[in-house]
């Protein structure tokens, strides 16, 4: 992999503003997805997970687990997606209108 943020970028743009920046002398990244000007995930990303491609395609998958399950999708049916593909593409974020009232910030 020539550039570990194409992967992130390809699995994120489409539904998040993506910004990555530099926390200190050791390599770590601080990734930070948004929408609507919400924070929607914060991840520190390793100099080793980003140099090893494996590490790096486990971190991108943890994350859109947690954005799911966040969203309320359903913890085993994204499990089941994310062991049955390699190229695993989740449920679109859930709208403002699609939360319980109880989850609706």
């Amino acid at each position: 992999m020539d550039n570990p943020f194409q992967l992130i970028t390809d699995t994120f743009a489409d539904d998040y503003q993506i910004n990555l920046s530099i926390q200190g002398l050791d390599g770590g990244i601080m990734l930070t997805l948004s929408n609507a000007g919400r924070i929607v995930a914060k991840r520190m990303i390793s100099l080793a997970q980003r140099n090893d491609p494996q590490r790096l395609k486990r971190l991108v998958q943890s994350i859109q687990f947690g954005i799911a399950i966040e969203q309320g999708h359903s913890a085993v049916a994204i499990l089941e997606a994310m062991t049955d593909s390699d190229n695993l593409k989740l449920p679109p974020p859930l709208s403002r209108s699609s939360l319980p009232l109880s989850a609706r910030p």
